[in-house]
């Protein structure tokens, strides 16, 4: 058993108000507070992840500890909630068959795991990179003794036997950055890095297609020029298996698998008033796309969030409109009316168990003596301006109930940061990977969070 560092408690003091969600009490975020718990793994060289993390139908939590060296590859490991045991499952790098050959990392995975068949599906990522321009880049300089890295792995494992397979590998040496997967129909969809290719694999055919840039040179562009940052987040219609994402410009794009064919829709855009004005060619935020979206069953439509405006809204594919819903940002930044300080916005967003509440990770402002801890106001790279608070929040689609659960805290009072990930257990605790201190080293791991509605 891997070493718990601390025990969970869930400080909660409630006062008038309904609920329609579990006959959970309303309360003022001031009175609200949630203690988590952080698992160390037993890799101390764990780094920021992104996604990366999933639960899967026998009840366990799936995820991967990103890496940054040349050298050392990221690792999955499995969470028991019955047992409330960490495993280390493998290496990336080993079962991407490239152990021997010397050459960068298969740093981490960028992307959720789906689960289709009995396996898991999921890809890899680069987690070394080389400063060109002042960016972090694709290296293009191989470390002395080592080889380029050699692209991005589509994987899956195997729930029953235990086993890893390699499906195949991204186009141009690019690690992948982003993934969605029809499991019912068994194709997956991947938008790589830096460039920004947008790749289809059919797991029945074994085929990869490769279909092109999504959106200018991508993150590999030249800022003012065409650079642009890429969509972190597809989604697939159930009802047609056609596959959407946005771009920087607030454009929505439909890919069609039958016909091969990548569209813009034309009557439809993200380019809202109440997102903000971007320059598509900048950096520093997701500029007009989508953060995260996730399909929503019973209305027939993807509910989504936009980054740095934390404004939830629905698109519905076939009307081919886009309706703002409500902001779902803590309710200290709600109240502030300020943005929050990690520019590209949140991925920790997801369905809970019961498919109609939304279940959002998100940032909230941090106030010493009555006033707001400020950040940068402009940043040229990456996403974090400043320290935050991480709230929970949860949105009832039927009710249109928001509840921000409060800020969550570890035991001896420091914050989990650094926050782009969310599963939930059948019992409705809430999993991230997030920083934490582990024996006077800053590590990023498994945390747990108590069910909100817990009683």
């Amino acid at each position: 058993m891997k070493d718990r560092i601390l025990s969970a408690i869930l400080i909660v003091t409630t006062v008038a108000g309904c609920s329609d969600v579990n006959s959970q009490k309303k309360r003022t975020s001031e009175e609200k507070r949630l203690t988590a718990t952080s698992y160390f793994s037993g890799f101390d060289l764990a780094h920021d992840t992104y996604n990366a993390i999933s639960a899967a139908s026998d009840g366990k939590i799936y995820y991967v500890l990103s890496s940054q060296p040349y050298n050392v590859a990221g690792q999955i490991h499995v969470y028991d909630p019955q047992a409330d045991t960490t495993r280390f499952l493998a290496d990336l790098t080993e079962i991407c068959g490239e152990k021997d050959k010397k050459v960068i990392a298969q740093g981490k995975s960028h992307v959720r795991f789906y689960e289709s068949g009995g396996k898991l599906y999921f890809s890899t990522h680069v987690g070394y990179y080389e400063m060109i321009d002042g960016m972090e880049r694709l290296p293009v300089t191989a470390p002395d003794g080592y080889g380029l890295y050699t692209g991005g792995h589509f994987l899956a494992y195997d729930l029953g036997t235990g086993k890893f397979e390699d499906l195949g590998l991204a186009p141009h040496g690019e690690g992948v950055l982003t993934m969605t997967m029809d499991t019912v129909r068994k194709q997956i969809y991947a938008i790589t890095w830096p460039k920004g290719y947008f790749v289809h694999y059919d797991v029945n055919s074994g085929e990869m297609k490769d279909l092109g840039l999504v959106s200018a040179n991508g993150e590999n562009g030249k800022i003012g020029e065409d650079y642009r940052v890429l969509c972190r987040s597809i989604f697939v219609d159930p009802r047609d298996g056609l596959v959407y994402y946005s771009t920087a410009e607030g454009d929505i794009m439909c890919y069609d698998p039958e016909g091969g064919t990548i569209e813009k829709l034309e009557d439809v855009d993200l380019r809202l008033d109440y997102f903000g004005s971007y320059d598509p060619t900048g950096a520093g935020s997701m500029g007009y796309n989508w953060r995260a979206i996730v399909w929503y069953p019973k209305e027939e439509v993807a509910y989504g969030v936009h980054g740095n405006s934390g404004y939830l809204f629905k698109f519905d594919p076939k009307k081919r409109n886009v309706e703002i819903v409500e902001r779902i940002t803590s309710e200290p930044s709600r109240k502030s009316g300020m943005y929050d300080q990690f520019s590209y916005g949140y991925l920790g967003f997801d369905l809970g168990n019961d498919r109609e509440t939304l279940y959002y990770l998100t940032g909230g402002p941090i106030y010493e003596d009555g006033k707001r801890v400020k950040g940068k106001d402009k940043i040229s790279m990456g996403a974090a301006r400043g320290l935050e608070n991480l709230h929970l929040i949860t949105y009832h689609i039927p009710t249109g109930q928001y509840i921000d659960h409060g800020p969550v805290f570890y035991e001896d009072g420091s914050r989990p940061t650094y926050v782009n990930s969310i599963a939930l257990d059948k019992d409705g605790n809430v999993y991230t990977l997030a920083r934490f201190e582990h024996e006077g080293k800053l590590v990023e791991d498994l945390v747990k969070i108590p069910d909100p509605f817990e009683k």
